[in-house]
C-alpha cells in the first residue's frame, strides 16, 4: 500500500458574487445556546465527476452535457452565487452588548475555500469508510490565523473539495451549529448544488426569521461535566427487510400504526446497549436516550428557516424494564416521546416550564445521545454530478455516549449507525447483541 496524500490547490474566501446588505442580525435563543457555537464537520463522498448532467430545463443548457470543469471549480462559482441568498454565511458570529446576545455580522468576509487533489482513488481509501485511510485534517479546512482571521467558532462556514484520481470528489464541510441545524445546512449546500446545476436561484427561498422564533426567559443551564470514558467505535448496517419486518411487528402489536425505521434503530440501540452495560448499572436506575427533533411545524417557523429549530426528545426508564423490553415495546416508548415534544416545545416556546432549561443534558454513562443525519438533506445535494454516495459527519469525541444515525452508503440500502456509546469491556457484548436478526 503507497502513501496516501492530499496536496492543496489553492485556498482562502470565496465572497458573496454580488453586492449584499451590510448589517448586524441578531442569533435566536436555541442558537445561543452555548455548546451551540462550534464547528460541525462532516464528509460528503461522490463517487464520480465524470458523469451526463441532467441540466434543470430554467438553465437553458443541453440535458446530458457532461461537466467540463472540475468539480472544485464548480463548487467554488456556485458557492460564490449562494452567498448572495445566503449573505450571513459570508459573515461572522460577534457578541452583543448584552452578555450571551450574540449576533451575525454580515460582513462579506466569505466563506473559507480550499481546493485539493488526492494521489489515489476512493476506492484506495476505501471510499472513506471508518476507520479513515486518509487524516480528518487532510480533508476539511483548518486555516491558519495568517490566512484566515475569523477564529474558528466565529466562522460560519468552510468548504474543502478534494479530488481522486478516479474523477471522484469529497466535500469537506464545517457549519457553525449557532447560525444552521443539520436541516439549515443541508438547505445551504443544497442551494449551492442548485446554482452548479443551473438554477438561477435556490429551489428554497432562504428565510433569516430570527425575530420570529420564540424567546423565552429562560436562563441556559451550566455547561455539563464531560465524564472521563474511553469510548469504543463500533457500525452497524440495518438492512430494509430488517426494518420492515420489525415496522410490520409493531403494527400488529398496534393496531395497524405505523412507526419509523429511525424509532426501529434507536429502540434496538436503547434496548441492546442497556443489557450489556447491566453490571454497571443498578436495574431500578433510570436509562436515558435522548434525541433533536424539528419544531419548525410546531412553532410555525416560515419554510425556508435555516436557523437551529430543535427541541430535545428524552426517554427515561428503569434499567430492567428497558432490557427485559422487546423492540417493538420500546418502539411504543419512543414514539410516545416523540408525541409529548409539541406540547412540552409550546410549554418552553411561551416560558411555563418554570425557569426549567430543556435542553440541560447530563453526560453520564446511563444515558446516551442519538443524532439523526438521515432525513436532513445531505444525501440530496447534487452539484451535477448526482447525489452523494455517503454523507456524514466527522466525529470523534470517546466521552460522551452518543450515537449517528443516517443513511447506509451506496450502493447499499437501509440504515447506518455509528455508535460510539459503550466502553472497551461492554463493546463485545453490545456488538454481538446489535448485530443480531441483521442478517
Amino acid at each position: 500500500m503507497g502513501v496516501f496524500a492530499v496536496t492543496k490547490v489553492s485556498e482562502g474566501p470565496v465572497r458573496p458574487s454580488a453586492e449584499t446588505p451590510s448589517e448586524t442580525l441578531p442569533l435566536a435563543w436555541v442558537d445561543r445556546y452555548p455548546t451551540h457555537r462550534g464547528l460541525v464537520e462532516s464528509l460528503h463522498v461522490y463517487r464520480d465527476s465524470a458523469v451526463p448532467v441532467q441540466a434543470p430545463p430554467e438553465s437553458g443548457a443541453a440535458a446530458g452535457e457532461k461537466k467540463t470543469k472540475p468539480p472544485a471549480a464548480v463548487v467554488r462559482g456556485a458557492l460564490a452565487d449562494a452567498l448572495v441568498h445566503y449573505y450571513p454565511f459570508a459573515g461572522r458570529i460577534v457578541d452583543g452588548e448584552d452578555a450571551g446576545r450574540t449576533a451575525v455580522l454580515c460582513s462579506a468576509d466569505g466563506v473559507y475555500f480550499v481546493e485539493a487533489t488526492a494521489n489515489c482513488t476512493l476506492a484506495d481509501v476505501n471510499f472513506l469508510e471508518r476507520p479513515l485511510l486518509l487524516g480528518k485534517e487532510q480533508l476539511v479546512p483548518y486555516p491558519t490565523p495568517e490566512l484566515w482571521a475569523v477564529e474558528p467558532h466565529n466562522s460560519l462556514a468552510m468548504i474543502q473539495v478534494t479530488t481522486f484520481t478516479c474523477g471522484g470528489f469529497v466535500i469537506g464541510l464545517r457549519t457553525n451549529h449557532a447560525v444552521a441545524d443539520g436541516t439549515g445546512a443541508a438547505q445551504f449546500l443544497n442551494a449551492v448544488g442548485d446554482l452548479a446545476r443551473g438554477l438561477l436561484e435556490p429551489r428554497v427561498k432562504p428565510v433569516w426569521g430570527r425575530d420570529s422564533f420564540p424567546d423565552p426567559d429562560i436562563k441556559p443551564g451550566p455547561l455539563p461535566e464531560l465524564p472521563v470514558l474511553a469510548l469504543e467505535y463500533i457500525a452497524f448496517d440495518f438492512p430494509v427487510t430488517y426494518l420492515d419486518k420489525l415496522k410490520s411487528q409493531y403494527a400488529e402489536l398496534t393496531g395497524g400504526k405505523h412507526c419509523s425505521g429511525f424509532d426501529i434503530v434507536i429502540a434496538k440501540l436503547w434496548q441492546c446497549r442497556t443489557r450489556a452495560i447491566g453490571p454497571a448499572v443498578v436495574p431500578s436506575a433510570d436509562v436515558k436516550l435522548c434525541f433533536f427533533a424539528s419544531a419548525r411545524h410546531v412553532l410555525k417557523l416560515e419554510p425556508g428557516y435555516w436557523g437551529n429549530a430543535i427541541f430535545p426528545v428524552k426517554v427515561s426508564a428503569p434499567a430492567e424494564k428497558v432490557a427485559g423490553s422487546s423492540v417493538v415495546e420500546l418502539v411504543g416508548v419512543v414514539r410516545d416521546a416523540k408525541r409529548r415534544m409539541a406540547d412540552e416545545c409550546l410549554r418552553w416556546a411561551e416560558g411555563r416550564t418554570g425557569g426549567r432549561d430543556p435542553f440541560q443534558m447530563t453526560f453520564d454513562y446511563e444515558s446516551v445521545y442519538v443524532s439523526d443525519w438521515s432525513k436532513l438533506g445531505f444525501s440530496d445535494v447534487d452539484y451535477g454530478y448526482g447525489i452523494p454516495m455517503t454523507a456524514g459527519p466527522l466525529v470523534n469525541c470517546d466521552l460522551i455516549a452518543s450515537v449517528i444515525v443516517m443513511r447506509a452508503p451506496a450502493p447499499l440500502a437501509g440504515t447506518r449507525l455509528l455508535a460510539s456509546c459503550v466502553t472497551k469491556e461492554h463493546a463485545d457484548q453490545f456488538a454481538g447483541l446489535m448485530r443480531e436478526d441483521l442478517v
